[in-house]
């Protein structure tokens, strides 16, 4: 088994703790929203219980990545910082039950596993902190977007010629 692979409900009931730096690469989802593959994404994950006594695991993740400006397609540089807390349930309707118990937006609530491989929960919650949309505030190089905008023809100029005098 991989040292990756744990039971979520003994580590949360155990308060165990892992932390660790795992490179861009190897995060294959989030290597893909970045320009740049190098680097490392740094990361811990806390075990323990909310105060109504629910498993729970901490996750943080953070690092640098090149991302593209949607608006001048330029590398941007982004530093991701994020947490959450995750409650774990035993199965979809525990999970249910849990949130509706806890009722608060900013805490997940998922089905745990005996088998959780915190990997792709550390990668899904690096790829939750990317912005939807990324952009520069201030576009480094606008020249290729304004010859773009100047050079553009307008779809009604033939228009004009029909235009009776």
């Amino acid at each position: 088994m991989s040292a990756f692979v744990i039971d979520a409900f003994e580590f949360c009931k155990n308060d165990g703790h892992r932390e660790g730096a795992t490179p861009l690469v190897e995060m294959t989802r989030l290597a893909a929203e970045s320009v740049e593959k190098s680097g490392d994404i740094t990361w811990s994950i806390q075990g323990g219980k909310t105060r109504h006594g629910y498993p729970s695991m901490t996750l943080a993740v953070a690092g640098h990545v090149k991302l593209v400006c949607q608006r001048c397609l330029q590398p941007l540089d982004y530093e991701i910082d994020s947490s959450t807390m995750l409650v774990l349930g035993e199965n979809d309707e525990d999970a249910d039950g849990i949130e509706e118990v806890l009722d608060d937006e900013s805490i997940d609530v998922i089905v745990g596993s005996r088998t959780c491989d915190i990997r792709q929960l550390l990668e899904d919650e690096a790829l939750l902190a990317l912005p939807q949309s990324p952009r520069h505030d201030v576009c480094p190089d606008t020249g290729l977007l304004d010859r773009l905008k100047t050079d553009k023809v307008s779809p009604f100029a033939a228009l004009k010629n029909l235009k009776a005098d």
